[in-house]
């Protein structure tokens, strides 16, 4: 994609009436529009109070006017800021008005589309801006001001640097082969191999924190009919937002609640119980549940100590990359005190739903799963595309070991090691397809 030359418009904002609302241009045109409005040129950074008039002259508002000389605003274009009174008929009208002066009306996105085709920021600092905009807790918004800041490009950036080393190493060793050193077969190399394995795998983890940041974690609530489940969505949440009763086969569809803990959303899922069952509709209940396992981010088995294996044998081996808690509910009937334990089919927590005993294991046992540890201090905010695109480096690099230890083919090497700088520059833009900028920019609102 190249850099656009025509004048956009937008309402950047508009709350309402009695609310300040924001009309945005940026292109070549857009001084020209803000001289028209002024009857003369306005001044780069400087606010001018200013009819604006339609063009038969009568007076559709009175605004602040404020103009950004390129390449010194956020496009890296002349832009022009309208400020008016926030009533959506007002905005409307004055965008009727800038588009009749020469102007057309934005893509969704394009404004920030614009300021990465100009350099004014990469691809993952423009995402960023629809991350922070999409954020539903305080912590996802201050990752996503961390990611539009650079954290997240400055990572990949020394990640990449040190890729680039490592292919000059090893195409330098392949033009010289008659050098006496063989330098594919160096401590030096493996060491410079293993770094760049290091901090990719480092990076891939920190990213997939992110992604959770970003979207939230999917919780599924699922066992066997009476466990508790329910009562356990209802002590989550701090409401009574599903049905309990004493009475199995309660719970015949998908229940969802989105909580925060300590600023990380969750998106809670309670599914109907899983068992053999002549009933239609609940046997629709059932598959709805299944499904909901297959996509969960962190599945919690609820059970009680004489079924754990039962259930578990019910529930079946995790979905891939899916995190599972057995939850060994109704201590309260038991007796037996909170507790928190490590086994080999997930980490357990013994609680009650109903009594709300050892709750507060689970929370805690939730935000370090969603927050990828245990603070966020530092996080930044990640996309899907991300990850995908470190794991394809990852996967590259192994290959290229694989090349350069058992085959000592360092021509295979610094060719799985171009992919991966390749998929590396699709993170921040530098290699990134027309089709792939389109479906970013098309998800992100107007005016922005």
């Amino acid at each position: 994609m190249t850099p656009a030359t025509d004048t956009i418009a937008a309402i950047a904002t508009a709350p309402g009436a009695g609310g300040i609302g924001v009309l945005r241009i940026s292109g070549p045109g857009a001084r020209a529009i803000g001289a028209a409005f002024l009857d003369r040129n306005p001044r780069p950074r400087h606010a001018h109070y200013t009819a604006l008039r339609d063009s038969e002259g009568a007076l559709i508002d009175r605004a602040i006017l404020l103009y950004f000389a390129g390449p010194y605003s956020f496009t890296g274009e002349d832009v022009v800021e309208l400020q008016t009174h926030g009533a959506p008929v007002v905005l409307n009208m004055l965008l009727r008005r800038v588009c009749e002066m020469g102007a057309r009306p934005a893509r969704a996105g394009e404004f920030s589309e614009r300021a990465f085709l100009n350099g004014k920021l990469d691809l993952a600092q423009a995402e960023a801006i629809a991350d922070l905009i999409a954020s539903q807790s305080e912590a996802a918004a201050r990752a996503a001001m961390r990611s539009l800041e650079g954290a997240f490009s400055d990572r990949v950036n020394a990640l990449l640097a040190l890729l680039i080393e490592l292919r000059v190493y090893i195409e330098a060793a392949i033009d010289f082969p008659e050098e006496e050193i063989d330098f594919l077969d160096t401590q030096e190399l493996r060491d410079r191999l293993d770094a760049v394995r290091l901090t990719t795998s480092q990076l891939l983890t920190q990213t997939r924190r992110g992604v959770r940041l970003t979207d939230g974690l999917h919780v599924v609530i699922t066992g066997r009919p009476n466990a508790g489940k329910s009562s356990l969505l209802n002590a989550l949440a701090a409401q009574d937002r599903a049905i309990v009763t004493p009475i199995p086969g309660t719970t015949r569809d998908v229940l969802r609640e989105s909580i925060e803990l300590d600023g990380v959303i969750l998106t809670l899922v309670d599914t109907a119980g899983l068992r053999e069952s002549g009933d239609v509709v609940e046997l629709e209940g059932i598959r709805r549940a299944r499904r909901e396992l297959e996509r969960a981010d962190v599945a919690l088995l609820v059970t009680d100590q004489d079924h754990i294996a039962a259930d578990l044998a019910l529930l079946g081996p995790p979905q891939s990359g899916q995190t599972r808690l057995l939850i060994c509910n109704k201590i309260d009937l038991s007796g037996e005190l909170p507790a928190v334990a490590e086994t080999p089919a997930g980490l357990r927590i013994d609680l009650s739903a109903k009594t709300h005993i050892g709750l507060d294991l689970l929370r805690t046992a939730l935000r370090r799963l969603a927050a990828g540890g245990d603070s966020i201090n530092g996080a930044f905010t990640a996309r899907t595309r991300h990850v995908v695109a470190l794991e394809q480096v990852a996967a590259r690099l192994a290959a290229a070991e694989l090349a350069l230890v058992h085959r000592r083919a360092g021509e295979l090497a610094a060719e799985e090691l171009r992919h991966a700088q390749r998929a590396l520059g699709e993170l921040t833009g530098e290699f990134s397809s027309d089709d792939l900028l389109g479906a970013i920019f098309s998800s992100f609102c107007i005016g922005k």
